[in-house]
């Protein structure tokens, strides 16, 4: 069997999702999804000549190959791992199709046979922190029993360096990164009110998108104990491994991090140096599932959980699912689509995510068919649909 092309489709979701084809000369294609990026379709088109007319079983060599031919374009992080990230994903699910196993098989087998999910839910409708609660309350009563908001968004007491149209580019004072009094009042508001809809048995957690200075971090980590959080994301800038280890070092609040980071070799100093107490590698965009799977199994010597940072369409989710069920330290797995109706009906069969879980079945690869008729409904303007004319 070798491989005779590759192709590729951009849906608009509330990303681009950049999804992967891999065709052979049997007939068997597989279908993957790399993180959406500038240039991450192009990068994927350009590994297609190193690919063409090779065993598409042999992945783990397919991919050192990328990697080394295609280290002029960055192969060691950003958006070239990325590319390699959506086509080993197809692979794998090609894999198995080729020998009627599901993924999971090919990393050990499954721990668990579902896949909890936390709903992203971004934030209250207004900067009103009682309307924080009543959206935690009406995506609970959606089935999800782990759920996520933003904390560095609408607060009222921030200073505005752009415009209403770029509300993430708001802070306290935008370069020094600290954390006004009223600002930090705000946000532990907005967090009880949070717990208090939802009560003390649904996770919840809160993202702080790397805006913020050491100290106080901290202090919001600490003022933040009370409500017990499942994790506070990326509370400072992700560069300086050592700060991050002194924020987590320094709180009972649980800090997560992890998304930014790229291969087995982005990982090692954050994990050897437990600077974090959850570690959120982004699949389809960090290397793929052979990689999240050596991280996650480099984590578990520090009994550190793994929680999947993931904005990707059906595809790239369920395909993560499936090495997640391989991961024994796997905690929950991120839904970043509650504002996209048509998520769920973009596969055949349509929504994989049912009360908070995904449930895995023995179909082969990772089991999805896309529905072509909503996916290319939604193709990006101008662009092909796996070749076919835009």
């Amino acid at each position: 069997m070798k491989i005779i092309n590759v192709r590729t489709a951009i849906i608009e979701g509330n990303f681009p999702w950049v999804l992967v084809k891999v065709d052979t000369d049997l007939g068997i294609s597989g279908l993957g999804e790399a993180y959406w990026g500038a240039g991450v379709a192009e990068l994927v088109h350009q590994a297609k000549p190193i690919l063409l007319g090779e065993d598409p079983t042999n992945i783990a060599r397919l991919v050192e190959i990328m990697i080394r031919c295609l280290s002029g374009e960055g192969s060691q992080a950003g958006a070239t791992v990325t590319a390699i990230s959506g086509i080993e994903i197809a692979l794998w699910d090609l894999l198995g199709r080729v020998h009627k196993m599901p993924i999971s098989t090919f990393f050990g087998g499954r721990f668990r046979d579902r896949i909890r999910i936390y709903a992203d839910c971004h934030a209250g409708e207004t900067p009103d922190p009682l309307d924080y609660g009543r959206k935690a309350r009406e995506v609970v009563a959606e089935g999800f029993t782990a759920i996520k908001f933003d904390l560095d968004t609408q607060n009222p007491y921030t200073l505005d360096i752009t415009d209403d149209s770029h509300p993430r580019r708001r802070w306290f004072e935008p370069f020094n990164r600290i954390i006004g009094s009223r600002e930090m009042a705000w946000m532990v508001d907005v967090v009880r009110c949070v717990r208090e809809a939802v009560g003390p048995d649904i996770w919840v957690a809160m993202d702080m998108h790397w805006k913020f200075n050491v100290n106080d971090a901290i202090k919001l980590a600490q003022a933040l104990e009370p409500f017990d959080l499942i994790w506070l994301e990326d509370p400072v800038p992700p560069e300086n491994i050592e700060a991050q280890r002194h924020v987590t070092h320094s709180t009972k609040t649980p800090i997560c991090t992890g998304e930014n980071l790229y291969r087995k070799h982005g990982f090692r100093e954050l994990i050897e140096k437990q600077a974090a107490r959850i570690i959120a590698p982004d699949i389809p965009k960090m290397g793929g599932l052979a990689e999240a799977k050596k991280v996650a199994d480099h984590a578990d010597l520090y009994y550190i959980p793994i929680a999947p940072h993931n904005v990707a369409s059906p595809i790239g989710t369920v395909a993560g699912a499936q090495v997640c069920a391989a991961m024994n330290n796997f905690l929950v797995m991120e839904y970043h689509a509650l504002d996209v109706p048509w998520w769920g009906d973009m596969v055949v069969g349509g929504q994989p995510i049912i009360d908070s879980y995904i449930h895995l079945n023995d179909k082969p690869g990772h089991g999805l068919e896309l529905n072509d008729d909503v996916a290319r409904a939604h193709v990006r303007p101008g662009t092909s649909y796996f070749g076919d004319e835009p």
